[in-house]
């Protein structure tokens, strides 16, 4: 015995588009996505310039220690108030 296929016929018409109010959803939501990818990129792009300041700053800060150390023989200086730091030799206190 042989098993007959039905064919199946959808009648309902398939639509064309989506309908306004399903495409300003999805046009506002793609939107904010591509507004957010902006906004990222902006941020990333202050981010790079802000470690190459940062840096930039940090050389400064070892050549400040350099010079420092040469004119008093080391770069540890309270920050408060500008003393400066010499380290202990054997024997001898600092008070």
């Amino acid at each position: 015995m042989e098993a007959t296929k039905e064919k199946i016929i959808d009648l309902k018409p398939k639509a064309e588009k989506i309908t306004e109010e399903e495409l300003g959803k999805l046009q506002n939501v793609v939107n904010r996505i591509n507004s957010t990818q902006f906004r990222i990129g902006q941020l990333e792009s202050q981010k790079h310039e802000m470690l190459h300041q940062h840096s930039q700053l940090q050389g400064q800060v070892v050549k400040l220690q350099n010079d420092l150390n040469e004119s008093y023989g080391t770069f540890d200086v309270n920050l408060d108030d500008g003393t400066i730091n010499y380290p202990e030799k054997d024997g001898e206190s600092r008070d």
